[in-house]
């Protein structure tokens, strides 16, 4: 029996979302968003997670042609139970204070006051050359473009969520995996971007970890219970 696509993309919404509040590339979102025009950064955010999601569901998709469907159901049932009990773990370790948040802050805040004064030492008559010169698609590949598609891609890569967007895919729909990853990604880094750091100050990372970890280890039991066939 052939995964359906609303399982992938049920499975993968409630995964990504679980897995991005709170994150390290959400909080990078919300305090780039305080710093640079809103629409480039979620652009940029928005287009790193896309392709990284879609990146992950291909390689999901692809480990069947390599190995058998029996093996990589199996290693996806072992990857959710780890990544259920880590992210319990991580959950009773939290203290609930946000570490990333504020150390991601001053990471930017420094990248930015020396962006800052770099700018200053520039003319403006330059500045307004060059904007009228940059031809309008090229508005979207500003460095303010760039920095979020980097900072958000680069945080992404190897990250607990993209190797479960992988294990998932190879059981699931990749298409559903994909639909679901991205309408995930779209709704959590909108609300990163338009909240600020006055959202992502409130939420609470020890929760966010909890409830992950609940939902891996719930999925590790369903997958565990259908078998390579996908069938309860």
């Amino acid at each position: 029996m052939s995964p359906s696509l609303l399982g992938g993309l049920t499975k993968s919404l409630a995964m990504t979302v679980l897995s991005e509040v709170g994150d390290k590339t959400f909080f990078a979102a919300a305090i780039l968003a305080m710093r640079h025009p809103r629409k480039l950064v979620l652009a940029g955010c928005l287009s790193a997670l896309t392709v990284m999601t879609a990146l992950s569901a291909s390689l999901g998709w692809a480990a069947p042609n390599l190995i058998s469907r029996k093996w990589t159901h199996h290693i996806t049932t072992l990857l959710f139970f780890v990544f259920g009990i880590w992210s319990l773990w991580e959950g009773f370790k939290e203290e609930g204070e946000s570490e990333d948040l504020a150390e991601l802050e001053a990471k930017l805040d420094a990248d930015f006051k020396s962006n800052k004064g770099e700018s200053k030492n520039k003319s403006k008559a330059t500045e307004d050359t060059k904007k009228k010169q940059r031809p309008f698609l090229m508005q979207f590949f500003s460095p303010i473009f760039i920095k979020a598609f980097s900072i958000t891609f680069f945080g992404e890569w190897g990250d607990k969520s993209q190797i479960a967007t992988i294990g998932l895919a190879a059981d699931e729909n990749p298409f559903g995996v994909v639909i679901g990853g991205v309408i995930a990604q779209a709704l959590c880094t909108t609300a990163a971007v338009m909240g600020g750091k006055s959202l992502a100050s409130q939420i609470s990372e020890k929760m966010v970890e909890l409830s992950s970890g609940v939902l891996f280890l719930l999925f590790g039991i369903m997958s565990l219970l259908s078998g390579p066939e996908g069938q309860l």
